[in-house]
Protein backbone atom coordinates (compact mmCIF):
# COMPACT_ATOMS: atom_id res chain seq x y z
CA UNK A 1 0.00 0.00 0.00
CA UNK A 2 2.86 2.34 0.80
CA UNK A 3 4.35 1.60 -2.61
CA UNK A 4 1.15 2.79 -4.24
CA UNK A 5 1.21 6.05 -2.27
CA UNK A 6 4.88 6.73 -2.95
CA UNK A 7 4.39 5.84 -6.62
CA UNK A 8 1.32 8.09 -6.74
CA UNK A 9 3.20 11.02 -5.16
CA UNK A 10 6.18 10.49 -7.44
CA UNK A 11 3.97 10.47 -10.52
CA UNK A 12 2.02 13.49 -9.26
CA UNK A 13 5.28 15.35 -8.61
CA UNK A 14 6.53 14.56 -12.13
CA UNK A 15 3.26 15.67 -13.70
CA UNK A 16 3.22 18.87 -11.62
CA UNK A 17 6.83 19.60 -12.60
CA UNK A 18 6.07 19.04 -16.31
CA UNK A 19 2.98 21.23 -16.02
CA UNK A 20 4.93 24.07 -14.40
CA UNK A 21 7.70 23.83 -17.01
CA UNK A 22 5.16 23.85 -19.82
CA UNK A 23 3.31 26.77 -18.23
CA UNK A 24 6.58 28.69 -17.87
CA UNK A 25 7.38 28.05 -21.55
CA UNK A 26 3.91 29.29 -22.50
CA UNK A 27 4.36 32.47 -20.47
CA UNK A 28 7.76 33.05 -22.10
CA UNK A 29 6.26 32.62 -25.57
CA UNK A 30 3.37 34.96 -24.79
CA UNK A 31 5.78 37.57 -23.44
CA UNK A 32 7.97 37.21 -26.53
CA UNK A 33 4.92 37.66 -28.76
CA UNK A 34 3.83 40.80 -26.93
CA UNK A 35 7.36 42.17 -26.91
CA UNK A 36 7.78 41.56 -30.64
CA UNK A 37 4.46 43.28 -31.35
CA UNK A 38 5.42 46.25 -29.16
CA UNK A 39 8.86 46.50 -30.78
CA UNK A 40 7.32 46.32 -34.26
CA UNK A 41 4.99 49.16 -33.35
CA UNK A 42 7.90 51.10 -31.85
CA UNK A 43 10.12 50.74 -34.91
CA UNK A 44 7.31 51.62 -37.31
CA UNK A 45 6.65 54.78 -35.27
CA UNK A 46 10.37 55.63 -35.29
CA UNK A 47 10.42 55.21 -39.05
CA UNK A 48 7.35 57.42 -39.44
CA UNK A 49 8.89 60.09 -37.21
CA UNK A 50 12.14 60.02 -39.20
CA UNK A 51 10.24 60.46 -42.44
CA UNK A 52 8.22 63.28 -40.88
CA UNK A 53 11.45 64.88 -39.64
CA UNK A 54 13.02 64.89 -43.10
CA UNK A 55 9.86 66.34 -44.64
CA UNK A 56 9.83 69.12 -42.04
CA UNK A 57 13.54 69.87 -42.56
CA UNK A 58 13.14 70.17 -46.31
CA UNK A 59 9.98 72.24 -46.00
CA UNK A 60 11.89 74.54 -43.63
CA UNK A 61 14.62 74.93 -46.21
CA UNK A 62 12.08 75.66 -48.93
CA UNK A 63 10.35 78.19 -46.69
CA UNK A 64 13.70 79.83 -45.84
CA UNK A 65 14.71 80.13 -49.49
CA UNK A 66 11.26 81.39 -50.48
CA UNK A 67 11.16 84.10 -47.80
CA UNK A 68 14.79 84.90 -48.65
CA UNK A 69 13.86 85.41 -52.30
CA UNK A 70 10.90 87.61 -51.35
CA UNK A 71 12.94 89.79 -49.00
CA UNK A 72 16.21 89.62 -50.99
CA UNK A 73 17.93 88.40 -47.82
CA UNK A 74 18.50 84.75 -47.08
CA UNK A 75 19.38 85.68 -43.50
CA UNK A 76 15.89 87.06 -42.92
CA UNK A 77 14.32 84.12 -44.74
CA UNK A 78 16.06 81.44 -42.70
CA UNK A 79 15.61 83.46 -39.49
CA UNK A 80 11.85 83.55 -40.10
CA UNK A 81 11.87 79.84 -40.86
CA UNK A 82 13.82 79.12 -37.66
CA UNK A 83 11.44 81.29 -35.64
CA UNK A 84 8.50 79.32 -37.01
CA UNK A 85 10.18 76.07 -35.94
CA UNK A 86 10.88 77.46 -32.47
CA UNK A 87 7.20 78.41 -32.10
CA UNK A 88 6.14 74.93 -33.29
CA UNK A 89 8.59 73.34 -30.83
CA UNK A 90 7.13 75.44 -28.01
CA UNK A 91 3.59 74.39 -28.92
CA UNK A 92 4.71 70.77 -29.11
CA UNK A 93 6.36 70.96 -25.68
CA UNK A 94 3.30 72.56 -24.11
CA UNK A 95 0.87 70.02 -25.57
CA UNK A 96 3.21 67.00 -25.63
CA UNK A 97 1.14 64.97 -23.20
CA UNK A 98 -2.13 65.36 -25.09
CA UNK A 99 -0.56 65.24 -28.58
CA UNK A 100 2.08 62.56 -28.17
CA UNK A 101 2.23 60.64 -24.89
CA UNK A 102 -1.44 59.79 -24.37
CA UNK A 103 -2.20 58.77 -27.99
CA UNK A 104 0.96 56.61 -28.19
CA UNK A 105 0.26 54.87 -24.90
CA UNK A 106 -3.37 54.30 -25.94
CA UNK A 107 -2.20 52.83 -29.26
CA UNK A 108 0.19 50.46 -27.49
CA UNK A 109 -2.47 49.43 -24.97
CA UNK A 110 -5.00 48.82 -27.77
CA UNK A 111 -2.52 46.66 -29.67
CA UNK A 112 -1.68 44.56 -26.62
CA UNK A 113 -5.31 44.33 -25.50
CA UNK A 114 -6.46 43.23 -28.95
CA UNK A 115 -3.90 40.42 -28.81
CA UNK A 116 -5.17 39.40 -25.38
CA UNK A 117 -8.76 39.37 -26.61
CA UNK A 118 -7.80 37.07 -29.48
CA UNK A 119 -5.96 34.70 -27.12
CA UNK A 120 -8.66 34.63 -24.46
CA UNK A 121 -11.69 34.67 -26.73
CA UNK A 122 -13.25 31.76 -24.84
CA UNK A 123 -13.15 33.56 -21.49
CA UNK A 124 -16.17 35.86 -21.60
CA UNK A 125 -15.86 37.15 -18.03
CA UNK A 126 -12.20 38.04 -18.50
CA UNK A 127 -13.02 39.92 -21.72
CA UNK A 128 -15.67 41.93 -19.91
CA UNK A 129 -13.22 42.74 -17.11
CA UNK A 130 -10.56 43.81 -19.63
CA UNK A 131 -13.00 46.02 -21.50
CA UNK A 132 -14.11 47.55 -18.22
CA UNK A 133 -10.47 48.20 -17.26
CA UNK A 134 -9.78 49.76 -20.68
CA UNK A 135 -12.84 52.01 -20.28
CA UNK A 136 -11.64 53.05 -16.83
CA UNK A 137 -8.18 53.84 -18.25
CA UNK A 138 -9.74 55.99 -20.96
CA UNK A 139 -11.76 57.84 -18.31
CA UNK A 140 -8.56 58.40 -16.31
CA UNK A 141 -6.87 59.72 -19.47
CA UNK A 142 -9.80 62.10 -19.99
CA UNK A 143 -9.46 63.27 -16.39
CA UNK A 144 -5.70 63.75 -16.90
CA UNK A 145 -6.27 65.78 -20.07
CA UNK A 146 -8.83 67.94 -18.23
CA UNK A 147 -6.27 68.56 -15.48
CA UNK A 148 -3.67 69.45 -18.11
CA UNK A 149 -6.06 71.89 -19.76
CA UNK A 150 -6.81 73.49 -16.38
CA UNK A 151 -3.09 73.78 -15.63
CA UNK A 152 -2.50 75.35 -19.05
CA UNK A 153 -5.29 77.86 -18.46
CA UNK A 154 -3.77 78.79 -15.10
CA UNK A 155 -0.36 79.10 -16.73
CA UNK A 156 -1.77 81.38 -19.43
CA UNK A 157 -3.41 83.57 -16.78
CA UNK A 158 -0.04 84.07 -15.10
Amino acid sequence: MEDNFSNYFNQTGKVAKEYLETRLDLIKLQAAGKLSKALGLFFSLILAFLLFFFVIVFLGMVLGFWIGEMTNSFTIGFSCSAALFIVLLGILLIFRKSLIQIPLSNMLIRELMSEMEVEGHDNGDEDKNRKKAATEEEEEDDDDSKKIEEDEELYEQL
